[in-house]
């Protein structure tokens, strides 16, 4: 039952992003990670309009408190490396300008030779959206669809020609292309959003939520995708958030993917089991230093490949 596995990148306050970022990028590479991964927070209010996901009294954790921009961070780890995916959990899309972010995807992908991929939100954050969206967050999911739209015209063949209620772009060439069609994955978080991914995106990019959780999403997206014809494939990449602990943890409240490596290779092999795709894991910001995020990545990487997953 051999998956993929990928590892987040250090993109918070106690790392020195200039040289951690790659560090770590070409370290993932050199244990046998196939893709690192970074997000996006742009500020941490203080205080918070609302609590965390938008979950009334839910508090931000501390590690929000500075986030590397996610592209810089990707661009720093491409340089880095020659093998590794670099891939977005998750780019909140209608916080960018659609054709700008276009571009750079696009960019980051050509001079990569063909290694991003394009995960891509709506987000939830009313200061995030005060703060740098162009548009209102009560029209998120109109802007993603227009940044989907614009990017399936800047990646394709030119003249590249685009009328949207953002977006206009006369008959022109727009380069450079990506090396190959950039795959995009979406949550599925909504109905609509479900319907978004089922007919526009390649693949669906949910959070270790529990095996059996995670199971019946997939099973739901499954029945959609065969309800409105969709033949293709639908590719799956797991976020992981983990908590490790160097022992085992041993209390009684243990949560999915929280204790040592072996306990995290349990948590994955059950969640892989139901759901077949690629997993990868958040584990950053419990690290100390980038030397301490080395070990724990390679621990569990060993962990992991020694249960046979």
């Amino acid at each position: 039952m051999a998956i993929k596995l990928g590892l987040s990148l250090p993109q918070m306050k106690q790392y020195d992003i200039g040289r951690d970022i790659p560090a770590i990028a070409r370290a993932a590479e050199d244990i046998g990670y196939e893709s690192v991964w970074v997000f996006e927070r742009v500020l941490f209010p203080t205080p918070a309009t609302q609590g965390l996901y938008g979950i009334e009294g839910l508090p931000w954790p501390e590690q929000y408190r500075s986030v590397a921009e996610p592209l810089v961070s990707l661009t720093l780890a491409a340089a880095a490396t020659e093998r590794v995916r670099l891939g977005t959990s998750v780019l909140v899309a209608p916080l960018h300008v659609p054709f700008e972010l276009a571009r750079s995807l696009a960019t980051l992908d050509a001079a990569s030779h063909g290694r991003v991929v394009a995960g891509l939100g709506s987000g939830w954050s009313l200061d995030e959206y005060a703060a740098q969206s162009p548009t209102p967050f009560a029209e998120r999911g109109a802007v993603l669809d227009e940044v989907l739209d614009v990017c399936q015209a800047v990646w394709g063949p030119d003249p590249v020609s685009y009328e949207g209620r953002l977006t206009t772009i006369a008959p022109s060439e727009v380069g450079p292309k990506p090396a190959r069609p950039i795959p995009v994955l979406l949550p599925a978080n909504s109905p609509r959003a479900a319907r978004r991914l089922v007919d526009r995106a390649d693949g669906w990019m949910p959070g270790a939520m529990g095996a059996e959780q995670l199971a019946q999403g997939w099973s739901g997206l499954q029945q959609l995708a065969a309800e409105r014809g969709r033949t293709r494939p639908i590719e799956v990449s797991v976020r992981i958030n983990a908590r490790y602990t160097e022992k085992p943890y041993d209390g009684g409240d243990r949560q999915p993917f929280q204790g040592s490596a072996e306990q995290l290779a349990q948590d994955l092999a059950a969640h892989a089991e139901r759901v077949p795709g690629e997993y990868f894991f958040d584990l950053q910001g419990q690290a100390r230093d980038a030397q301490e995020l080395k070990d724990v990545a390679a621990a569990v990487f060993s962990a992991v490949r020694a249960a046979g997953i």
